[in-house]
């Protein structure tokens, strides 16, 4: 009798053991199935696509984080030809001349040794294949000018090394270009608008230079590419800067007057921001603005006495600089827009640390109405040096590297 009471006792007391087991298979089954679901917390944490089973959540280091305090528009240049440049023009296929000046024959290649160091911070080393990751089943895309366009051709170049052949493809569908990396959904894009708002420039090679005039109150036909894009690049500042008064439309489309420039610069910004505030969603797209990118056109400006420009010239600015070409005027139109957003748009301050670069220019080494600059041209470099645009590899780089820290920051912010 006491051997059956002992016997029943022990029985009972697996009772809770076995409960608890249950319990917790039960518990693993639920996630196991949750986990097999493409509506799941953790596929929408990390945004794992339909029919992927067996991919990795994205790891972030502290490495890949933007200190708070730190503001990585202040710095400085450092030379670096260890881990820089970030690619070369052999590597990617997709520059297009205007970019490539070694290529076209700059003798120099210095300054695509030059790596930002931000005071006091680090940006995080920019790893192609997380940003691919981060960007799954989305769209970036530039909008702008060919300072923008160089954004995108430098964004192409540092992610497409990492995509193998035949997957990644680039197209040209005017006014937009489309690099494409399938195995990961990723669309990288570039949208022609020099001014943002419409105007006489939209074609994207066929485009008046002289005659500008621009409809500040128009912006339908663009904002009609732009919706739905998951994150947006905005630019818009030399097309601007041709005379101190623009041929505009404003109420009516039939009504053309001649705008001051910052006026008329406010007027479009204004435009812009209604369709910011109107058609983007916060919880799924993010929004960037460039700030103006800066010109090196007069060289008494960083070397007193001196009457040439960007050319010949190889190394960056040392200590403070501000050049004449950069508009404060602008820069405060563009906060005073920015913060009267009710979206938040985040302002990449690019213009300062830019400044610092009259060395990075494409000088003579690019390309003037479609085609390299010859020799008698090239002989003349104080009416022919572009000292706009950039080289690539180059500063655009690093304008991509800052972006990049900040959706890595806000990589849960935004799927």
């Amino acid at each position: 009798m006491m051997k059956h009471l002992s016997l029943d006792r022990r029985i009972q007391s697996l009772f809770p053991v076995a409960l608890a087991s249950l319990l917790v298979l039960g518990t693993v089954r639920l996630v196991l199935d949750n986990l097999k679901s493409d509506h799941s917390q953790i596929f929408r944490l990390y945004g794992w696509p339909r029919g992927e089973k067996h991919r990795l959540p994205i790891v972030l280091s502290p490495k890949d984080r933007i200190e708070e305090r730190c503001n990585v528009f202040e710095g400085k240049w450092v030379w670096d030809n260890v881990s820089y440049p970030l690619y070369t023009e052999e590597s990617c296929p997709f520059l297009v001349k205007q970019v490539t000046c070694h290529r076209n024959g700059r003798p120099d290649s210095f300054y695509k040794n030059w790596r930002w160091q931000p005071n006091g911070c680090n940006l995080p080393r920019f790893d192609p294949l997380k940003l691919l990751q981060i960007l799954r089943g989305k769209r970036l895309m530039f909008v702008g000018d060919s300072v923008q366009r160089a954004q995108f051709e430098s964004m192409v170049c540092l992610v497409q090394s990492v995509i193998p052949e035949g997957k990644k493809s680039l197209r040209r569908v005017p006014p937009k270009k489309i690099f494409k990396a399938e195995e990961y959904d990723v669309s990288i894009e570039y949208y022609w608008a020099p001014f943002i708002v419409e105007s006489n420039s939209d074609h994207a090679t066929n485009h008046t230079v002289l005659k500008r005039s621009v409809k500040l109150d128009s912006i339908a036909k663009h904002g009609k590419e732009w919706e739905g894009v998951d994150v947006l690049v905005f630019e818009s500042y030399v097309w601007w800067m041709y005379k101190p008064l623009i041929n505009a439309t404003y109420g009516s489309p039939y009504n053309v007057k001649e705008y001051n420039l910052t006026t008329a610069y406010r007027l479009a910004l204004e435009t812009w921001a209604n369709w910011i505030d109107s058609k983007i969603n916060p919880h799924n797209q993010k929004v960037f603005f460039m700030s103006m990118s800066p010109t090196h056109l007069w060289s008494w400006e960083w070397k007193p006495g001196s009457d040439g420009n960007c050319f010949s010239e190889s190394d960056p600015i040392q200590g403070p600089y501000w050049g004449t070409g950069s508009s404060l005027k602008i820069m405060d139109i563009v906060h005073d827009i920015l913060q009267q957003l009710k979206v938040n748009v985040t302002l990449m301050n690019i213009t300062q640390l830019s400044e610092f670069r009259k060395d990075a220019h494409t000088s003579i080494y690019g390309e003037r109405k479609g085609k390299l600059l010859t020799k008698e041209q090239r002989s003349d470099p104080k009416k022919f040096a572009d000292c706009i645009h950039w080289c690539l590899p180059g500063v655009p780089d690093t304008w991509n590297e800052i972006l990049y820290a900040y959706l890595l920051k806000n990589y849960h912010g935004f799927l």
